[in-house]
């Protein structure tokens, strides 16, 4: 696969990661439509990059079917899903205000774990109608998981659960789509500069760059899309978990 040839679904495209990989696709020369849920925004990052958006619940079946129905009617088909919608809270187990609510937690695992699953399973349905290439290849799905998958702080229960089970389906859902010729890689970042973080004090900013060994600073979402062309690209790249952190291990 080339990024050149490439029609791409991205979801979380309005913002922060997503949208840094919808910009890296489209300035590569790929189609791409955006899915989310933010009107808005969405719309005005697929106008600057000449882009198609469709705003998409990743929760909602009929959403999710409705919104690549509309991205093979812009595009003409899809061979590449990437899946960065998501939320993060943090809250403890228990706290001084009683118990995690459990509809948080819920929550997170609706949109960041079922949400990624039910948007790969349908965009799949739709990447295996493609003709194979000749190394039989039909397309691929780039995941977002997380470090917080393996090295969840405080206040990361809900968040590093979704997380870990996005990785844990990595490996089943690249075997399953072998024989159809759809790959599955999943990126898990560390501290990237999103706007979530861009809100926080220039301090603390400071000080969760310094926890980062090489290069000590936070990750850059064009760096981000940039890995996520690559796997594109990278077709021998398969059932992967790939830490994008500057080696950052978070005790």
């Amino acid at each position: 696969m080339k990024l050149g040839t490439t029609c791409a679904i991205v979801t979380g495209g309005a913002s922060g990661l997503g949208e840094a990989a919808a910009r890296h696709f489209s300035e590569s020369g790929a189609k791409v439509t955006i899915l989310d849920r933010d009107v808005e925004r969405g719309r005005r990052v697929a106008d600057e990059i000449g882009g198609f958006f469709a705003e998409t619940d990743v929760t909602d079946e009929g959403s999710v079917q409705a919104a690549i129905a509309l991205a093979v009617e812009r595009m003409g088909r899809i061979n590449a899903c990437v899946n960065c919608a998501g939320i993060a809270y943090g809250i403890k187990t228990v706290s001084r205000d009683g118990p995690h609510p459990l509809d948080a937690f819920q929550r997170t695992i609706d949109i960041n774990l079922v949400g990624t699953f039910n948007v790969s399973r349908l965009a799949a349905a739709e990447i295996v109608k493609n003709d194979p290439d000749p190394d039989g290849a039909r397309g691929v799905i780039v995941n977002t998981a997380s470090i917080a998958a393996f090295d969840g702080q405080k206040g990361q229960a809900a968040y590093a659960a979704s997380k870990g089970g996005v990785v844990g389906m990595t490996l089943p859902m690249a075997r399953d789509l072998a024989s159809s010729g759809i790959r599955v890689v999943a990126i898990a970042p560390g501290i990237f500069l999103t706007p979530m973080l861009q809100g926080l004090p220039q301090e603390v900013q400071q000080q969760l760059a310094a926890d980062v060994p090489n290069p000590a600073r936070l990750g850059d979402p064009a760096e981000y899309g940039r890995m996520a062309a690559f796997i594109v690209e990278m077709e021998y790249l398969n059932g992967e978990v790939i830490r994008l952190d500057g080696a950052l291990r978070m005790r």
